[in-house]
């Protein structure tokens, strides 16, 4: 009965821009849960890279091309993933970008790319596949939020704003769509060892240090520690858990740290 509230066997999911990194990671974990897989990017070629690795790893993947922030693009693809492979039943809002400049140096045209990709694009794409999710009586939706909806930090202020109202558009898809038995939770990571942080995380690297002497759990995450978090929001498990952010981080955002000498 127990690992019945977390089989995902024949669930559709779409999760956006899962075409690497931790994205990736959490659409493996719902592959391996039993849901078939459908991911997206703007660009054909990585598109397929990450269909054929996915499908390496036995999974059952699809990918669509099209920008999540392109509102017509985006309801003329749902509609042609439902009519090809299915109702989708759970959607994670994984697609999203950053830029690290501090504000006085900021382009506003900069700072509106991030919210319109990390914000207005999960706006988007929810609105049409919850369209289809209340006609049928139900769906699970995942917005990938971020330490930065509750934490301020130099030059991320665009994606800090994004990920805050993200959070909050969380709440408000609850708010609207729970009466549907829609339920719409997000997931906020912390410092995760990707390709993108290899740099950063050698030994003796300040931020290297910085991070393991943050986190409680003294260590970087692996990517497959997102998976259990994605399976539990996105199965029968969580049918009454609405609004919520699921911190996955080590336990940064429980602490006000060490001491500097420690």
């Amino acid at each position: 009965m127990s690992t019945q509230l977390f089989d995902l066997t024949g669930k559709i999911a779409l999760v956006t821009g899962a075409v690497h990194g931790l994205g990736m990671a959490m659409a493996k974990g719902l592959g391996n849960a039993g849901a078939i897989i459908v991911v997206n990017n703007h660009t054909r070629e990585a598109l397929d890279e990450a269909v054929a690795e996915y499908k390496s790893c036995g999974l059952n993947a699809y990918g669509y091309v099209f920008d999540v922030t392109d509102d017509k693009a985006v309801e003329t693809t749902i509609a042609k993933i439902e009519a090809e492979v299915g109702p989708i039943d759970i959607l994670v809002n994984n697609a999203g970008i950053i830029k690290r400049t501090p504000i006085v140096d900021m382009e506003t045209v900069d700072f509106e790319q991030v919210i319109k990709v990390d914000l207005i694009g999960p706006f988007i794409v929810s609105k049409y596949v919850a369209k289809g999710m209340i006609k049928r009586g139900g769906g699970k939706i995942i917005n990938i939020c971020s330490m930065m909806s509750e934490l301020g930090r130099d030059t991320v202020s665009a994606y800090a704003a994004a990920k805050g109202g993200l959070k909050m558009l969380t709440r408000s898809m609850a708010t609207e769509w729970a009466k549907f038995n829609i339920q719409t939770n997000g997931i906020g990571p912390g410092y995760f060892a990707t390709s993108q942080t290899a740099p950063i995380r050698v030994d003796g690297h300040p931020f290297n240090e910085f991070i393991i002497k943050r986190t409680p759990a003294a260590r970087w995450g692996d990517p497959e520690d997102l998976q259990g978090a994605a399976i539990f929001l996105a199965s029968k498990a969580s049918d009454f858990v609405n609004g919520h952010i699921v911190y996955v981080d080590g336990g940064i955002l429980a602490t006000i740290g060490k001491p500097a000498n420690e």
